[in-house]
């Protein structure tokens, strides 16, 4: 067996980095174990063709906490995002719609289409800003445990306070996001398909859902709870991709002694009398640790690295039952030149190439998308998003040429009828590039390579469960104290000494840092003296 450590972290990604940090600023001596040969996890930037940089998984930031950005002083070590002049553009059969740029703007593009929407708008932006709000203040906060006694009803109390603060009319608001699907909230709003769906994108981003599906309205607030250089709900590109992110995160953390093992894959968790002893590499090494913290999904972790008698009977049962699969399907191309839309002609930088570019135009398109894929495994007019960094970021690519990253739903985890994704990803690629040609005729010409990555490829690479960019469902089931199973949504796993520090505990999936964040404050929390003379988990 190797030396001793304090605590050990597996996976390297954003929320590892993140919880090893505040657990090393507590004095702890903390490892982390990551099994590829570059930290990161899914936020990283890596050369994918001679002279072409692009963030490989994750794309773009906006839900990284502030609180997590100034601890780490992450400006310090190179952290600075641009941020989109507007946030998205969607081509469309009647023309374009933009979205962003500010109320006064949007407002205008949504009047070309519709007054009364245009009207709504302001109403609109507020309604979710206010429910927004109390998703900041609840993402640096751990749930309360069901189970878990009077510390439990207390914290369930306070944040249950934050919500009836709402005025009523928010609070209705609240129970429509969290319950209803996103056509039948959008319904309430606006009216135009074309601006629903600028809106109703989110709500299917890394969701293998319908966008008439219930619940699927939860899914599009967690996207806009984020901000960019304190302009709340904004997006942006961080200079030199998003593992300018997560390198700047790992030098926060050498700075406070982390020790970041490479090519260190886990095999297997260590448990001793019902606690953890530490963990076994796959290259048969041993590494003791009286605490760990697991970075990797909840599917990940309890299915394939804890053994299965080392779990109560019941949690085995209900962890297997445990819903992943985001539909996701990531392309990153290398380009000789811009998109040229048809609607909005130009291979010059401009607004557009420089937001989010959806390839969604209604509700309708989503809904049949998603039908697609159940039926067929992947669908036959698939939802792209486009971005492209190198507009804002030249670094990343030769002089006149781009990289480009393409976000694509629905392509089912798993396909149908006896197909693999090793069989099929070449042409479910191939017709990502068509479904976007059909809106700028030069893109295909202008592919000089790509990178794929589909469902499989995301779970081989990332070791992300059926591909699941979020770590598991983002559905009313697995959220809040019940991400990822009531009785262990404060981020202590059922094991003594085993926490859960990734985007399969709350608020869940996006780069977001909360979870790495929380989680270390509950082992900090659980080796305080009063915590220690009470034979608390880690103790």
């Amino acid at each position: 067996m190797s030396r001793r450590h304090d605590a050990l972290v597996i996976g390297g990604g954003h929320n590892g980095l993140v919880c090893a940090f505040y657990l090393a600023r507590a004095g702890l001596k903390v490892r982390v174990l990551e099994r590829r040969g570059i930290v990161g996890g899914a936020a990283v930037t890596e050369e994918f063709h001679p002279g072409f940089r692009n963030s490989t998984a994750s794309y773009t930031v906006s839900l990284l906490q502030p609180k997590v950005i100034a601890d780490m002083r992450l400006a310090d070590h190179g952290y600075r995002v641009i941020e989109r002049p507007i946030s998205n553009f969607l081509p469309h059969d009647g023309g374009y719609l933009k979205l962003g740029g500010g109320t006064d703007r949007t407002r205008a593009e949504f009047a070309r289409f519709s007054a009364h929407d245009a009207d709504a708008l302001p109403a609109y932006e507020a309604a979710l800003e206010d429910v927004a709000a109390l998703l900041r203040k609840l993402a640096l906060r751990a749930p309360p445990n069901a189970g878990g006694g009077l510390r439990a009803l207390l914290a369930a109390a306070a944040q249950g306070r934050l919500a009836a603060a709402l005025p009523l009319d928010r609070q209705r608001d609240m129970l429509d996001l969290f319950v209803k699907s996103a056509r039948d909230f959008l319904d309430g709003w606006f009216e135009n398909p074309y601006v629903q769906a600028a809106f109703g994108f989110d709500a299917v981003v890394g969701n293998y859902a319908s966008p008439d599906t219930p619940g699927s309205a939860y899914v599009l607030l967690h996207h806009v709870f984020g901000e960019v250089n304190g302009r709340k709900g904004a997006w942006g590109h961080p200079v030199g991709g998003m593992g300018a992110i997560t390198q700047a995160m790992a030098a926060a953390c050498a700075r406070h002694g982390v020790e970041i093992s490479l090519d260190a894959p886990v095999a297997r968790l260590l448990v001793d009398g019902g606690r953890v002893a530490g963990v076994r590499l796959e290259s048969g090494e041993e590494i003791t640790a009286p605490i760990v913290a697991a970075n990797v999904g909840p599917a990940l972790l309890y299915r394939r690295l804890v053994d299965r008698s080392d779990l109560p009977a019941d949690f085995a049962r209900r962890i297997d039952r445990y819903k992943t699969g985001s539909g996701t399907f990531r392309m990153n191309v290398a380009l000789s030149e811009l998109p040229d839309f048809t609607v909005l002609p130009g291979r010059e930088a401009a607004d557009h190439h420089r937001s989010g570019i959806i390839i969604a135009p209604t509700l309708d398109y989503m809904d049949r998308a998603y039908a697609d894929a159940r039926a067929h495994g992947w669908s036959r007019q698939p939802i792209v998003e486009i971005t492209i960094p190198s507009t804002v970021d030249d670094s990343l690519a030769p002089p006149g040429c781009h990289v480009a990253s393409l976000f694509c739903q629905q392509f089912a985890p798993t396909l149908p009828d006896g197909r693999d994704w090793d069989g099929e990803r070449e042409a479910a690629a191939d017709h990502i590039i068509a479904t976007v040609d059909a809106h700028a005729p030069n893109f295909k010409a202008s592919v000089i390579a790509r990178q794929i990555h589909s469902p499989l490829d995301l779970e081989r690479k990332f070791g992300l469960v059926g591909g699941d960019i979020m770590h598991g469902h983002m559905s009313l089931d697995q959220l809040w104290a019940a991400r990822p199973m009531l009785g262990h949504g404060d981020y202590r796993g059922p094991i003594r000494g085993l926490y859960m520090c990734g985007a399969g505990t709350h608020p869940g999936g996006g780069v977001t840092g909360a979870p790495g964040h929380n989680a270390a404050h509950a082992i900090l929390a659980d080796r305080s003296f009063p915590a220690r003379l009470l034979g608390r988990r880690s103790g």
